[in-house]
C-alpha cells in the first residue's frame, strides 16, 4: 500500500492533538522567581538609618524566572536545560514545593517525588535503615509506604550488608546510592532528577541507566535538569531550554539539544532547512518508523527485533537497492547497512512508497541512529542524517564483533 506524504502543517497538527488528548500531571503558568541579592552591608544602627533616608535599600533584585509556562504530560520524560545561572534549578525548586514563586501557579496531578540534591534530608549519625525512613518522610510516605519500598531501595543500591551501620560510616558513593535508591524507588507519581545521571561508580551508573531505560518504556512520568545533550536525545520525548530566565524554545528533544548547544556558538540551525541531498535527488524522505511488534519504539531490549519502515517519495524510477538505511552507533561508526546483499533489486517507479525492513537484532548496548542514504553505485549521499534514533538496553557490551543482521524487506506490502 502507498503512503502519501505529511505536510510539516498537518504533522505538527496531530502533534498538538496527540498533547490535547493526555492528561497533564504538572502544570505551570506565569511563574516568576526573584531574589535580593545585598551589595551594602550595614553595620551599624546609624549605617542602617542613612540608607533608610537616602534611599538607599542595600540590595539588587535580581530576577530569575520570568512568566515560565508549560505542561508536562503522563508519561513525559521531560528534559529541562539552560546554562548555569538561566534559572532551571530554581524551577525545579518552585516545582518541589522548596520555593515559593513570586507570582504565578503550580499544579499536578498525584504524588511529586524530587531529588534535586543528593544526601539532602539524610543525618550522618542515624543508620542507612533510619535515613531510609527520615528521607521517605520528607517526601510525604507513610512508614507503612515506605516498608513496602524499602527491600527495593536496599537491593537497588546494594548496600544489604550496610544498613545498620551510621551513614557516617558509609563512602560517599556508598552514600548516593542509597540516597539515589531511595528516590528512584519510591513509588511517585512524578520524579523530579537535577543533574543525577552520572552518580556513583561505573556499575551503578549503568543501573541506573537501566531504571531510566525501564522508565521510558513504562511510560513513567519525569522531569530531568541536565547539562547532558546526550541523556536529553537518550532518554526526553519533550525538552524545554531557559535561556535569561525564560522559555527560549520548547518541543523536539533534538531541536532542543541543537538549540542548547548552538547558544555557545551563536549560530543555530533553521528548522525548515531541507534535508542533505533532498535537492539533489530523486528520492525523498517522508518518514520514518522503528517498531517492535507493531508498536514504535526507541528503547530496544538485548535480542528483540524490529523493523524499520521508510516512507519514500520518487521523481524518477529508482532501484530499492538505491536506497539505503545506514545504522550507525554512537561512536559515528557503521554498525550494518541495509537491504543486505541478498535483497532483490525492486524498480520503485515514480511515486509515493513504504520499504519495510524485518531486522534480526544483533546490537550491543549503546546509541544508534539512522542515516537515510542514497547509493547507486556510481552516486552516493545523505537523503537525511540521524533520521531517526533509537538506543540498546544497557547490558554490558559483548566481546563479539557487531554481526550484519539477516534482513527481510518488503515493499508497499509485497
Amino acid at each position: 500500500m502507498s503512503m502519501t506524504s505529511i505536510s510539516r502543517s498537518a504533522k505538527n497538527s496531530e502533534d498538538l492533538q496527540k498533547d490535547s488528548d493526555r492528561k497533564i500531571a504538572l502544570r505551570v503558568r506565569d511563574v516568576s522567581k526573584s531574589f535580593k541579592l545585598p551589595v551594602d552591608r550595614a553595620n551599624s544602627l546609624k549605617v542602617s538609618l542613612l540608607n533608610l533616608l537616602h534611599g538607599r535599600t542595600g540590595y539588587r533584585i535580581q530576577q530569575v524566572l520570568k512568566d515560565i509556562s508549560f505542561d508536562v504530560y503522563e508519561g513525559d520524560f521531560f528534559g529541562i536545560v539552560g546554562k548555569n545561572g538561566s534559572g532551571k534549578s530554581t524551577l525545579l525548586k518552585i516545582i518541589s514545593q522548596i520555593y515559593a514563586p513570586d507570582s504565578g501557579t503550580v499544579s499536578e496531578t498525584g504524588k511529586l517525588v524530587p531529588f534535586i540534591e543528593l544526601g539532602v534530608g539524610f543525618n550522618p549519625e542515624l543508620t542507612g535503615r533510619e535515613n531510609v525512613y527520615l528521607n521517605g518522610a520528607m517526601l510525604g510516605f507513610t512508614n507503612e509506604e515506605i516498608d513496602a519500598m524499602y527491600d527495593d531501595i536496599v537491593e537497588f543500591a546494594e548496600l544489604q550488608d550496610f544498613m545498620e551501620q551510621k551513614l557516617k560510616n558509609y563512602s560517599s558513593g556508598m552514600q548516593v546510592r542509597l540516597a539515589f535508591s531511595v528516590a528512584i524507588k519510591s513509588q511517585g507519581d512524578i520524579l523530579v532528577l537535577d543533574e543525577v545521571l552520572a552518580v556513583g561508580d561505573e556499575a551503578f551508573q549503568k543501573k541506573c541507566q537501566d531504571y531510566f531505560f525501564e522508565a521510558k518504556r513504562n511510560k513513567k512520568t519525569i522531569i530531568l535538569v541536565t547539562h547532558s545533550m546526550g541523556d536529553v536525545r537518550r532518554y526526553c520525548n519533550r525538552a524545554m531550554f531557559i535561556q535569561d530566565g525564560k522559555i527560549a524554545k520548547i518541543g523536539d528533544p533534538e531541536k532542543i539539544a541543537d538549540a542548547y548547544s548552538n547558544s555557545f556558538l551563536g549560530t543555530s540551525k533553521s528548522d525548515n532547512e531541507h534535508p542533505e541531498g533532498a535537492k539533489e535527488s530523486s528520492l525523498i524522505l517522508d518518514g520514518i518508523k522503528l517498531t517492535v511488534n507493531g508498536a514504535e519504539q526507541q528503547y530496544i531490549e538485548k535480542y528483540e527485533d524490529f523493523d524499520i519502515a521508510v516512507n519514500i517519495h520518487n521523481t524518477e524510477p529508482v532501484e530499492s537497492t538505491a536506497l539505503r538505511v545506514d545504522v550507525v552507533d554512537g561512536r559515528g561508526w557503521l554498525a550494518f547497512s541495509l537491504p543486505d546483499r541478498d535483497s532483490k533489486p525492486h524498480v520503485l517507479q515514480p511515486g509515493s512508497h513504504t520499504i519495510v525492513y524485518s531486522v534480526k537484532n544483533t546490537l550491543a548496548f549503546g546509541d544508534f541512529h539512522v542515516d537515510i542514504v542514497f547509493d547507486n553505485g556510481t552516486k552516493r549521499f545523505v537523503i537525511k542524517a540521524a533520521a531517526y534514533q533509537f538506543h540498546m538496553r544497557g547490558y554490558a557490551v559483548s566481546a563479539m564483533p557487531l554481526m550484519i543482521p539477516h534482513t527481510e524487506v518488503t515493499i508497499d506490502g509485497n
